[in-house]
């Protein structure tokens, strides 16, 4: 099982929620512009935020269970939920991003 958590080891999981909650926060506004016409979004962009979330949630969730099957710590186990969900707002965040205003 190992070492106790510490007080950073929570701060990690904190830092990486909060991280993962403001690109979440983007990327459901730049979709929000995308679907009023004013951001450059492709035609896949509605079908894609809801198939995606499924996905996320499931590697997250599995993730979780392999975590705790392997008896690590509550932290730990919450890292590896996070981890998957993160990886997906990070990238639709930077992805979107790239795209920028629709100027036309």
């Amino acid at each position: 099982m190992g070492k106790n958590a510490t007080p950073l080891d929570h701060w990690q999981n904190a830092l990486q929620l909060g991280m993962m909650t403001m690109e979440a926060n983007a990327v459901i506004g730049m979709r929000i512009w995308g679907m009023a016409g004013f951001w450059a979004v492709t035609d896949s962009e509605n079908q894609r935020m809801i198939s995606e979330k499924a996905e996320a949630a499931k590697q997250g969730m599995m993730a979780a269970g392999l975590a705790t099957m392997k008896g690590q710590r509550p932290d730990q186990v919450l890292a590896a939920a996070i981890k998957p969900v993160r990886r997906k707002t990070r990238a639709n965040s930077k992805r979107l991003a790239k795209r920028g205003p629709k100027l036309r």
